[in-house]
């Protein structure tokens, strides 16, 4: 990768899965540790979420879209939390709506908890594309957008 460019899409691509990949485990850890000590699906999942986000956007930002300097507020931070959002929104939904389901089975802790949490990888694994589609064109899209940065040539 030349200096100041962003990668090139299939290693935006990869990248983009292996800081998700980093962030789907913090947030598994948080997402079965919530759910043992008895949190509801949706704080357990919200709570997940959120602690994965954060980390893996400052992975992504510099790793896989190569971004540096300080990010504009209406030109990154909101777009991104729109999309993240809707993201987390999507896979919290899926938790939710699992455990209302899953309720009525009477499923004994552990198992309920691996059901939960395969939702909630799945939600997950459905975003995903539709997630890095709409960082890499919307959000991500233009090296001008972060001051600080310095100018390719």
């Amino acid at each position: 990768m030349a200096s100041g460019r962003r990668p090139r899409l299939l290693v935006r691509l990869f990248r983009a899965a292996t800081s998700s990949a980093l962030a789907t485990g913090i947030s598994q850890v948080s997402l079965i540790g919530l759910l043992w000590w008895g949190a509801t699906p949706m704080v357990a999942s919200a709570v997940a979420f959120v602690a994965g986000a954060i980390p893996n956007y400052f992975l992504a930002r510099r790793w896989a879209w190569g971004r540096r300097g300080t990010p504009t507020v209406t030109g990154e931070l909101l777009p991104y939390l729109l999309v993240i959002g809707l993201a987390g929104l999507a896979s919290v939904g899926l938790t939710t709506l699992a455990g209302r389901l899953t309720e009525p089975l009477d499923l004994s802790g552990f198992v309920r908890i691996v059901v939960l949490d395969a939702v909630f990888l799945t939600g997950y694994a459905i975003v995903f594309v539709m997630k890095f589609a709409l960082l890499d064109r919307l959000v991500f899209h233009r090296e001008e957008r972060t001051r600080g940065s310095k100018s390719p040539t």
